[in-house]
């Protein structure tokens, strides 16, 4: 498989946005102060790194698979979450908040570049892979907007 110029370029970009990702979740999990949210930096992190290496396979010539039944995995956890998180109360603390808004703020960001790159590209199996990191990114977002809401640090108005 051949890439454009232009499809290297938006690679890049996407690479350099998951490496800073990856950075920020694991600098904020040593960050936080809420269990719960030094844990839930760390798995994203984690997933960020499976973002970078599809997008360094791909760099590289290959196709990384898509993993259906792990996102189905992913959203019965998330919704499991969700449930658990309503009806909690109660501000953690300003550095913590600082960070889940400085996260969602890069989340959102990465979740655009995607979105402009999935129609930069001809082959529709990299298309597939892009959609999916992306959605995976819209995810994350929501993962950590439900926390914020949850302990009082985001209002929806």
């Amino acid at each position: 498989m051949q890439l454009s110029p232009k499809e290297q370029n938006f690679l890049n970009d996407a690479k350099s946005q998951e490496i800073l990702c990856i950075k920020k979740y694991n600098n904020y999990a040593d960050q936080a102060q809420d269990p719960e949210l030094k844990q839930i930096f760390q798995k994203l992190a984690g997933k960020e790194q499976e973002h970078l290496n599809s997008i360094n396979q791909i760099l590289s010539g290959q196709i990384p698979a898509v993993n259906q039944q792990n996102q189905q995995q992913q959203q019965q956890q998330q919704t499991q979450k969700q449930a658990s998180w309503q009806g909690q109360t109660g501000f953690v603390n300003q550095q913590d908040a600082d960070l889940c808004h400085d996260i969602l703020s890069t989340e959102k960001y990465a979740s655009q570049t995607y979105d402009t790159a999935i129609f930069e590209f001809r082959d529709p199996n990299i298309r597939q892979v892009l959609n999916h990191i992306q959605k995976e990114e819209q995810e994350h977002g929501e993962e950590i907007f439900n926390y914020m809401q949850s302990k009082g640090m985001y209002k929806v108005q």
